[in-house]
């Protein structure tokens, strides 16, 4: 499969077609693949810190969330084909586990919400089979606490149930690194860091509209019924600065 580099971070050139014939191939086997959807704060962050660049860089598959990075892409004669996001990758899986009847876990979120988000699940994909979920306040290897009680319970509890996937939405960078620390130690197929997509499926966050999805601009949406996260924001043309008088950004 084609990649990129943004930055030094590795990046799939794949559509979500391609993304999700991907997917069904990891399925069918026995052994744990990781994914990474970085965007343009991610990998500006990525930038700046290379161990979480190499943690981001071994991922199996590392899709293109970000509609800077395609932006950006475009600008170095690099084009990436279309932006993949978390969200719809993360749907992807919930389509082909309702399909095949694979299993699920659910890993983040406030307390409740990886419940709701299990409920909401069970109600549009009901062939899925939903085997746990806890949510993400815990202490454990993402907050620098290597072997935690609590951490070892939840890993305890995923290989016993051995779900073929687990969502696990920390946020980042503690959902990557959480997968990074522990990912030899899981008895499952698929693992992705997802971020709010279980908000999204709780019901506790709405996904933006989807005019605003198709000019790419959610982080706008988001933004607007958010003004505290312009701070983050900020990172979208920061990264668009360093990739105009960067020549090499682009690989």
């Amino acid at each position: 499969m084609e990649t990129i580099s943004i930055f030094g971070v590795k990046v799939y050139n794949i559509t979500l077609y391609e993304t999700t014939r991907l997917l069904e191939e990891f399925l069918k086997q026995d052994q744990l693949r990781t994914i990474y959807t970085p965007n343009t704060e991610i990998v500006m962050a990525a930038k700046e810190d290379e161990s979480l660049k190499a943690i981001i860089n071994e991922g199996d598959l590392i899709i293109p969330d970000g509609i800077g990075l395609v932006y950006g892409s475009k600008i170095r004669k690099k084009p990436l084909r279309e932006r993949v996001t978390g969200f719809d990758t993360s749907l992807r899986l919930l389509e082909i586990a309702n399909k095949n009847r694979y299993s699920l876990y659910l890993l983040g979120g406030k307390d409740g919400v990886a419940k709701a988000a299990a409920k909401n699940i069970k109600k549009e994909y009901p062939n899925i089979n939903i085997v746990g979920f806890h949510h993400g306040f815990f202490k454990g290897s993402h907050l620098g606490l290597k072997g935690e009680k609590e951490e070892k319970e939840i890993i305890n509890e995923i290989n016993c149930l051995r779900p073929d996937i687990v969502f696990v939405g920390l946020g980042f960078p503690r959902q990557e690194l959480w997968i990074h620390n522990n990912k030899n130690n899981l008895k499952v197929k698929v693992i992705i860091g997802n971020g709010g997509v279980m908000d999204i499926l709780s019901g506790n966050m709405e996904r933006a509209p989807e005019v605003y999805q198709r000019l790419g601009l959610e982080w706008l949406y988001r933004l607007i019924k958010e003004p505290s996260r312009i701070i983050r924001q900020v990172a979208i043309p920061k990264f668009l600065f360093h990739i105009l008088f960067n020549k090499n950004s682009i690989k």
